[in-house]
């Protein structure tokens, strides 16, 4: 199955890139890999469910807002090979990071999210290594941040 017949069977439409909100670049192509930034899990030009996790965040909306990250991340790849999903080999690696309060430890989970993610659209090419960090605050008071290295042709 493509990578477009697979989007389409996942529902999942990739939006246009979101604009970097400070001096940098969305991605970066050094030889086969593309480094993707971080990502905020923008929608429809808003941050989907800001706030801290172990506060004002339920668990379903973390993950929620690491799905939103992880499609942010496909638009960036997408751009990066041209609209030609065929040069993806695979994703080798996602970094995720977690605003929440200090006793919060369900890092990984929310993380998944994007994981999941990741792993449906691309099925074993798709399978990772993965930080998943809790940090005091991030970007516009995003609740996660996802960034990605993925191998291309």
């Amino acid at each position: 199955m493509t990578i477009e017949a697979r989007l389409s069977e996942l529902e999942l439409n990739i939006p246009t890139i979101p604009k970097a909100v400070a001096n940098y670049v969305g991605y970066k192509i050094v030889g086969d890999w593309v480094i993707i930034s971080g990502q905020l899990p923008f929608k429809n030009g808003e941050i989907l469910n800001p706030g801290h996790l172990g506060a004002t965040v339920s668990l379903e909306e973390g993950i929620a807002a690491a799905r939103q990250c992880a499609i942010n991340i496909l638009a960036q790849l997408k751009t990066a090979v041209d609209g030609d999903w065929s040069r993806i080999i695979q994703c080798i690696r996602l970094g995720g990071f977690v605003a929440s309060t200090p006793d919060f430890t369900q890092h990984p989970i929310v993380i998944n999210g994007a994981s999941d993610l990741i792993g449906d659209v691309f099925g074993d090419k798709g399978r990772h290594a993965r930080a998943a960090v809790g940090v005091a605050a991030l970007p516009l008071g995003a609740s996660v941040e996802i960034e990605a290295i993925f191998q291309i042709r």
